[in-house]
C-alpha cells in the first residue's frame, strides 16, 4: 500500500461501450481511478475544470469537437495559470503515428497510445504521463515531430541562455534519456540532473519533458 493519493483520470471518447470499459480497466489499477468521462471535448473542457483530473484519457476523433482542439484548449496559458496542479493529456487513436496525434502532442498532450492498447501498457501509459515523461519511444515521438516540423525556426534567445551544462542535459532529454541515464552521461548525479532539467524548463517556460522534446524539434536542435 502507499500513502500517495489515487491519480485520478478523465476519460473522453464518443462511444459509450468503450468508456465502459476503460473505466473497469482502470479502476481495477491499484492507486488510480476514473473520475469522471465525456462524449466530446466540450464537455471535457468542462470536466477538466471541474474535476481537475491528474490525467486525461483524449480520443481524437469525436462530434462538437475532437481531441486535437481539446487539447489545445486544455493547455490555453489562462486555464493553465488558473490550475493549482498539472494535468497530463494521453491520445487515444486507432492509427500508428497518426498526424493529429503529433498535432496534438504539440499542444501539450504527452503522448499517444493505440486503442487496441493492453490494460498493463494504459496503466504503465497513465502513470509514466503522470510522473512528467512520455508515453512513447523517443523514435516514434522523433519522426511524429519530424513530420511536423520540416523546416525549423531559429532557437530563441532563452534557449542561447542556458548553461553549457544545461545544455548538455537538455540534447539528453530531447534524445529520450532517462534521468539516469542522463546522470551517467554528464558525470553528475541524478538529483543535480533533476535540478538542471527543473531550471531548463522554468528558463524555457516549458510544462514537461516532453515539451522540450517539442521544443527541439521546433528550433532544429535535434541532429
Amino acid at each position: 500500500m502507499t500513502d500517495q493519493p489515487d491519480i485520478t483520470v478523465l476519460l473522453v471518447d464518443d462511444q459509450d461501450l468503450f468508456r465502459e470499459g476503460v473505466t473497469v480497466i482502470v479502476d481495477a489499477q491499484e492507486g488510480m481511478h476514473v473520475v469522471g468521462s465525456a462524449a466530446d471535448g466540450l464537455e471535457a473542457l468542462r470536466l477538466v475544470d471541474e474535476l481537475t483530473p491528474d490525467v486525461v484519457l483524449m480520443d481524437i476523433r469525436m462530434p462538437e469537437m475532437d481531441g486535437v482542439e481539446a487539447t489545445r484548449q486544455i493547455f490555453l496559458p489562462d486555464r493553465v495559470a488558473r490550475r493549482s496542479k498539472p494535468v497530463r493529456v494521453i491520445v487515444l487513436t486507432t492509427f500508428n503515428l497518426d498526424d493529429r496525434a503529433a498535432t496534438a502532442i504539440r499542444y501539450g498532450a504527452s503522448g499517444f497510445l493505440l486503442k487496441d492498447t493492453t490494460p498493463l501498457m494504459l496503466r504503465d501509459a497513465i502513470r509514466t504521463v503522470h510522473s512528467g515523461n512520455a508515453v512513447l519511444a523517443p523514435t516514434d515521438l522523433s519522426a511524429l515531430l519530424d513530420q511536423q516540423f520540416l523546416t525549423a525556426t531559429p532557437a530563441p534567445a532563452a534557449y542561447l541562455a542556458l548553461t553549457e551544462k544545461e545544455r548538455e542535459v537538455f540534447d539528453a532529454v530531447a534524445h529520450g534519456l532517462s534521468n539516469s541515464e542522463i546522470a551517467e552521461r554528464v558525470f553528475a548525479s541524478e538529483s543535480t540532473v533533476k535540478t538542471h532539467v527543473g531550471s531548463i524548463l522554468r528558463k524555457l517556460a516549458l510544462r514537461d519533458r516532453v515539451q522540450i522534446v517539442v521544443f527541439a524539434h521546433e528550433h532544429g536542435l535535434v541532429p
